[in-house]
C-alpha cells in the first residue's frame, strides 16, 4: 500500500465500475483524500479577468486595474492557502522533490485546455538551482515540452520576494534575460508556467521580455494565487 507524501498514512483509493471497464492501469494514489480535500480550488467562473484571483464577479479586480493594458492574463488553479503553504514549504524550501507529482494531472490539464505553441517555466537562479537540486516550476511540468526560454541576470537570489512588502515587489527590476534567439519566439502563442501569483510582477516581466523579442499572445499559468 502507498504512504500519503504529504501526511504518511496510508493511501486507499476507491476503484468504480467505469475503472475496471476501461481495462487501463490506474495512477497509483499519491496523497490521501484528507490532505487532498485541504487544498481550495479556484472557481473558473469568479475569476478576475487578468490576474485569476477568485472574487464575485468576473471583472477586473482592483490590483489589475493598476497594469498597463498589454492583453496578459493569468489563469491559477489553486488559492495560496494554508495547506498549500505546507505543500511549498515542503516541496520548495525543503527540496522534498517526490511532491512534484501531486499536482501534475491539474497542471497538464489545464495546459492542454489553452493549446500553446510553447510553454515557458520561470527560471531560478544558478544558486539555487544548484543548492535545491531543482527548479520547482519545471518539477511541476515534468512530461510536459517546455522550453527554458529564459535565465536570470543574476547568479544568486536576492531578498526573497516573500520577505519584500507589495510595494518593494512591484518594484523589482527586469530579472530575466533571454535564453534563445528570438525568431525561435516570433508570433508564437507563450504560455508561462509559476508557482504562486502574488503581486504578478515576476511573471508579467517574463510576459513583457518574450514580447519584446517577437512572441505573439503571452499568457500566464500558476499552481495558486496568493
Amino acid at each position: 500500500m502507498a504512504s500519503c507524501l504529504l501526511c504518511s498514512q496510508i493511501v486507499t483509493s476507491e476503484i468504480t465500475l467505469a475503472d475496471l471497464l476501461s481495462f487501463r492501469r490506474l495512477p497509483d494514489p499519491v496523497i490521501c483524500g484528507n490532505c487532498e480535500d485541504q487544498f481550495e480550488r479556484i472557481d473558473q467562473q469568479r475569476t478576475c479577468v487578468q490576474c485569476g484571483r477568485e472574487q464575485e464577479q468576473p471583472e477586473i479586480c482592483q490590483d489589475c486595474v493598476r497594469w498597463p493594458e498589454d492583453g496578459f492574463k493569468n489563469r491559477a488553479l489553486y488559492h495560496y492557502n494554508d495547506q498549500l503553504k505546507r505543500f511549498m514549504s515542503q516541496y520548495k524550501f525543503n527540496g522534498d522533490y517526490r511532491l512534484r507529482v501531486i499536482f501534475q494531472t491539474a497542471m497538464r490539464r489545464a495546459i492542454v485546455a489553452w493549446h500553446p505553441e510553447m510553454v515557458v517555466p520561470i527560471p531560478i537562479t544558478p544558486v539555487t538551482l544548484y543548492q535545491r537540486g531543482f527548479n520547482q516550476v519545471a518539477g511541476l511540468l515534468e512530461g510536459i515540452p517546455m522550453v527554458e526560454a529564459l535565465r536570470t541576470k543574476q547568479r544568486e537570489k536576492g531578498t526573497p520576494q516573500a520577505d519584500k512588502n507589495r510595494q518593494q515587489r512591484l518594484l523589482t527590476p527586469q530579472p530575466f534575460l533571454l535564453n534563445i534567439e528570438n525568431d525561435q519566439l516570433v508570433n508564437k502563442r507563450i504560455l508561462i508556467v509559476d508557482d504562486v501569483y502574488t503581486t504578478g510582477r515576476t511573471i508579467r516581466h517574463a510576459a513583457t521580455l518574450l514580447r519584446e523579442s517577437g512572441a505573439g499572445e503571452v499568457h500566464g499559468l500558476t499552481l495558486a494565487h496568493g
